[in-house]
């Protein structure tokens, strides 16, 4: 015996290869508002439907259930706490909706463990990045590439920790991670066209001081997180001369968790620019704008508190 709320689905189903198209977009919204408590219904009805056409508007309503709710989940993230692997994990899932993060979490770990354990505090930072190198990009084999819109999967930490394969972004952020855990004062800045780290002065960053004249002024060296070699600010002064820009503070200021997933929002959008696969980039660049909004929320409060 069908509930009330089985009926009125399936009567909903019935009605998706309608023609009218005001009729159509009623019964969307409503399958909508039920959430993903229909996304079994949904797939079922799918698997009965021969009909091209009609399998791929179910598809696009499951999707736009499930991006409601990760657009939930990431406004959520932006304004809380902010977690680098959480961020990550929550752009993964734009494309894996089911993704669950437990095996990945488990491979980070293990990489984090066989660094730390060749890890002593005797060793100089150069002497430490070094052992980050060995591990992650000699051991692990991680590598990394240029950014490229062809390759979805170099987007996403769960395909990057299981392929060791990603770009400057992906790898950065998995660098970034297993710093923080190590307790290395590693962040990325703001190079513009690259996504750099720095090996910045404890003290600085746990004042969080930064008003210097210039901040390069506190990082001893850079790291490229496509092959995690370490290089001096004259390098980046050659990169700077090279493109023709002119160096200045904010390229050397940290960049926030959210500025990072927000980077790593706009350039994945960039997967998507076809027309079909439009709405895609759009959904992308509407998380970005999300973090971005959170983002300078948080530091407008930063902001006051010190003012105070």
């Amino acid at each position: 015996m069908y509930s009330a709320r089985e009926r009125e689905i399936n009567a909903l189903l019935q009605l998706l290869d309608d023609t009218d198209t005001e009729v159509l977009v009623s019964v969307e919204e409503k399958l909508l508002s039920y959430g993903q408590s229909v996304i079994p219904n949904l797939e079922t009805y799918w698997e009965q439907s021969p009909d091209d056409a009609l399998q791929e508007r179910i598809e696009l309503i499951i999707h736009r259930i499930h991006y409601s709710n990760l657009a939930q989940e990431f406004t959520n993230w932006a304004n809380g706490e902010s977690d680098l692997l959480y961020g990550a994990f929550l752009v993964a899932k734009y494309q894996y909706p089911e993704l669950q993060s437990v095996q990945t979490i488990q491979e980070i770990e293990r990489m984090r463990r066989n660094i730390w354990l060749e890890m002593n505090s005797y060793l100089t930072p150069l002497e430490q990045i070094k052992i980050v190198e060995s591990i992650l990009y000699n051991f692990y084999k991680m590598k990394g590439g240029e950014l490229v819109y062809t390759q979805p999967n170099d987007y996403m930490i769960h395909k990057v920790v299981e392929s060791k394969k990603g770009n400057s972004i992906t790898n950065g952020i998995l660098y970034l991670i297993l710093a923080e855990q190590l307790d290395l004062p590693v962040r990325a800045i703001n190079i513009p066209r690259q996504f750099v780290l720095g090996w910045f002065s404890h003290q600085v960053l746990f004042e969080n001081d930064f008003e210097l004249t210039h901040p390069a002024d506190t990082i001893k060296f850079y790291i490229d997180p496509n092959s995690g070699i370490g290089f001096q600010l004259k390098d980046i002064e050659l990169y700077f001369k090279r493109i023709g820009v002119t160096s200045t503070a904010s390229y050397f200021k940290p960049r926030s968790n959210r500025q990072i997933i927000q980077l790593l929002l706009e350039q994945f959008a960039n997967c998507f620019d076809n027309e079909a696969e439009g709405y895609k980039r759009k959904e992308l660049l509407a998380l970005a704008a999300i973090a971005a909004q959170a983002d300078a929320a948080a530091q407008q409060r930063s902001d006051v508190e010190e003012e105070d």
